[in-house]
Formats: C-alpha cells, sequence, structure tokens
C-alpha cells in the first residue's frame, strides 16, 4: 500500500481537502440524474458506490477526527447503505501508513530517540493503520511487541475539522439552539483524550487488571517507560480481528464463548467500574487460537455518571418502561423531553422512546439472549426506517437527550452489532458472579 509522507495539519488545508470531496460527490450526483433521464429504473447502488468512495478517499488522507466519523458511521448497519458501510469499516485497520522518515521523525520527537535506537528489532513497515495511528511490530529482549504511533497533527486538527462538521451534522438530526454545543463538545473532549497516549496507557493498565477476573478475556501488557504521549508500546498480541473470525466461524460453541467474554465484559465495565469501553468496532478485537477474545484498545473511555446511570437502567427494566408517571419521570431526567417542549413534542417523543427502548432493551428482559435471532434485529432495522423518512420528526428539535447518550449508545450499538456478527447465545447476567 502506498505510505503517506504529509498529512494536512492547518484548518485551511483540510477545508480544501473536503471541498474537493464535495466537488466529486456533485459530479457523481449529476452523472447518475443524467443517466437516471434516460433510465428511469436506475438504483443508487452504483451512486452509493461511487459517493462512498470518494468520500472515504478524501477523509483517509486527512486521517485523524476526520476519518474517525468514518469509523463511527461504519457500524451504523440499519442506517447507512450498504456500500457506505463497506467502505467505511476499511477505516477500522486499513489506510494508507506514515512512511518511514515520517515514522523515525516521531519518534525523535517524542522519546529523543530513534526506533532502532531503542529496541533490538523495529519494522519500519506498519501493520495496521486506521484512524489516529498505527501499529509497527518490534523485538526487545526477545519479547514482541506492538507499537502504537500517533499520526502528526491530529489532535491540533480535532477543533477544525469539528467546526467543518457542525453545519451539516446540525441539518442532519435537526440541532436546534444554543444547547445543542453540549454534543459537539461531548465528541471533541473524547476525541482529545484519544489523542493523549498517556491517559490511554493508564487507561489500559486500570482496566486491564481490573477486568483481569472475567475467563477467556485477553489483554496485552503495556509498558509506560517505552510509550509517551504520541506513542504506545504494549506486546503483540497473535489473532485475527474479530470481523475476520465471524466471517468463516461456524463453530457455535466457539462464538457463545468468544460472545459471552465479550459481554460479561461490557457489563462488568458499565455495572461495576462506571467506565466502559466506548469504542466496540472489530478492530479492536482479536480472537485467539484456542477462541479467547482479545481487546487491544483502550483510548475511548467513557466515564458513567450516576445521575445518568440510574435512570438509564431503570428504563432497561420493562415494569418502568410500561408505567406511565415513572416512564415520563425518567424521561425527563434523561433531558429526553424538556419543559419547554410543547404538548406535541411531548406526545410524540414520548411515543418515539417508549417503541425504541421497548425494543433495545430486551436483551436485558431474559436470563438468555440470542444475538443471532433475525427478528429482533430486523425490527431495529424496521425502526430505523420508519423515523428515517418521519416528515414529522425532521420539524421537531433534535436536541433530545443528556450528552452521555452519545458514547453511551454508540457502546450498545456496537456491542449488539458485534454480538450479532458472532451469532453468540449469552447469560444476561453471568457478570455478576465476577463482582465482589
Amino acid at each position: 500500500m502506498k505510505t503517506i509522507d504529509y498529512i494536512p495539519t492547518n484548518k485551511l488545508q483540510r477545508a480544501s481537502q473536503l471541498v474537493k470531496t464535495g466537488v466529486k460527490v456533485g459530479g457523481n450526483y449529476a452523472k447518475y440524474y443524467g443517466k437516471k433521464a434516460f433510465n428511469s429504473d436506475l438504483t443508487r447502488e452504483e451512486l452509493d458506490e461511487e459517493n462512498a468512495g470518494d468520500i472515504y478517499d478524501g477523509l483517509k488522507s486527512l486521517k485523524g477526527s476526520a476519518l474517525k466519523v468514518a469509523q463511527m458511521l461504519s457500524m451504523e448497519k440499519n442506517i447507512l447503505p450498504k456500500a457506505y458501510v463497506e467502505k467505511f469499516s476499511l477505516s477500522q485497520f486499513s489506510v494508507p501508513p506514515l512512511s518511514a522518515p515520517l515514522v523515525r521523525k516521531t519518534f525523535k520527537k517524542y522519546l529523543d530517540k530513534y526506533p532502532e535506537e531503542i529496541f533490538d528489532t523495529f519494522a519500519t513497515q506498519s501493520i495496521n493503520a486506521a484512524s489516529i495511528g498505527q501499529v509497527h511490530k518490534a523485538t526487545l529482549d526477545g519479547k514482541n511487541l506492538a507499537v502504537k504511533i500517533q499520526y502528526p497533527g491530529v489532535a491540533d486538527s480535532i477543533s477544525s475539522d469539528l467546526a467543518l462538521v457542525k453545519p451539516i451534522a446540525s441539518r442532519m438530526f435537526n440541532l436546534k439552539g444554543k444547547d445543542k454545543e453540549k454534543y459537539f463538545q461531548e465528541v471533541e473532549d473524547k476525541l482529545l483524550e484519544e489523542t493523549d497516549y498517556i491517559l490511554e496507557v493508564r487507561q489500559s493498565l486500570e482496566i486491564t487488571a481490573q477486568c483481569s477476573v472475567i475467563p477467556n478475556l485477553k489483554f496485552p501488557k503495556y509498558y509506560p517507560e517505552l510509550s509517551s504521549e504520541r506513542i504506545i508500546t504494549m506486546d503483540w498480541m497473535i489473532g485475527e480481528h474479530l470481523s475476520e473470525f465471524t466471517a468463516h466461524n461456524t463453530d457455535q460453541v466457539a462464538a457463545d464463548k468468544i460472545g459471552q467474554a465479550l459481554w460479561d465484559f461490557y457489563m462488568y465495565q458499565m455495572h461495576f467500574l462506571k467506565a466502559v469501553h466506548a469504542d466496540p468496532h472489530p478492530g479492536n478485537f482479536l480472537v485467539d487460537s484456542d477462541k479467547n477474545l482479545i481487546a487491544i484498545d483502550f483510548g475511548c473511555i467513557k466515564n458513567v455518571p450516576e445521575e445518568f446511570y440510574v435512570p438509564y437502567f431503570e428504563l432497561a427494566e420493562p415494569k418502568n418502561i410500561n408505567d406511565p408517571k415513572i416512564f415520563n419521570d425518567k424521561m425527563f431526567e434523561l433531558e429526553i423531553l424538556r419543559e419547554d417542549d410543547s404538548p406535541e413534542e411531548l406526545k410524540f417523543f414520548s411515543e418515539l422512546f417508549h417503541e425504541m427502548l421497548s425494543l433495545f432493551t430486551k436483551p436485558f428482559h431474559h436470563d438468555t439472549f440470542d444475538f443471532n435471532d433475525e427478528t429482533f434485529f430486523s425490527h431495529i432495522a424496521d425502526l430505523s426506517e420508519k423515523y428515517s423518512k418521519d416528515t414529522q420528526l425532521r420539524k421537531m428539535n433534535g436536541n433530545r437527550g443528556s450528552k452521555h447518550f452519545l458514547y453511551i449508545n454508540r457502546t450498545f450499538f456496537g456491542l449488539y452489532n458485534l454480538m450479532h456478527d458472532l451469532g453468540a447465545k449469552i447469560v444476561v447476567n453471568n457478570y455478576k458472579q465476577y463482582i465482589d
């Protein structure tokens, strides 16, 4: 794969790249409608494929938060057309890497030595390259190591990247008023945390130590002395990406074993640690030859405050969802309903979230749950389709819910998708045995 010697870092350069991408997408639409005029049966598949390709090509040259957006969107399987999901999913672990000279320059700046001065061996060509950093293989004192290097300028460009995205996101989600800024601030804060590799190493050490009680779950060892604010060194873990495993696996016992470990990992964090790995995409998990799950990235950790946790999980219980007074009280606690809502808005959003929560919380209503249940996931897809076409919803103020919903919902959607890909059947409250 071709390497990158330079990443645009200032606002004007990055905006120019996005404008070029917009011109390409505009050309694709013009070409599509030109063909459509002569062929009324033409579908949007070709348009979606061309747009997805051009948008992804534009984002991957920017890397950083721009590419992170594509990574997040690739998990929205029930919202985006298939072409976008397939193309954007490449951002999870397959984008053009930095060149060897740029890698050496980064080492010299942040560890004051070149890689060959630190390690016994260091592969100048990266093994994986994703949105914020790329991974190289190294050895030291007989240990195989993975060395993650952050792309230059990523942290400095986050604020300007999000400023470019804000108008588009506001239109897409119909966000109105000053309080919409709380959502953008939440995203910016989390992205900035992901660029702080000293914080990531600390989070990695803490969470892996606490979650080590869960069986069939492994983590790499981290080396703070070989890490810095832009470089992380950890053990090299042998396995295949979770998406690669699910693509060929036919062993239900293995799927259930891995799925239970994944589910327990998340439930233990959510209910006991009140801090959760909020980036559950396949590129962050490996499966080894013994069918153990390996978690390899702790850059995005979402702390779950008690004032959000309590009402959020109270609504996972059918008796609370179906009690009009309790349900209404929790809707206000979670900022889904607002004091300035009109009677029409109160009625509309109460009904919408009652329908959504009744469906999305189903895994918590049983002792066991089969994530291979196509009926459950088809209902989610149908619900997404229903509200994506709802003209009444487009007229409403989209500022709905606590800012904490952004990453907690992202976590559960990602977890559900991974569990569905595995086709795992799990014991819902199995994690409780690992809590003292």
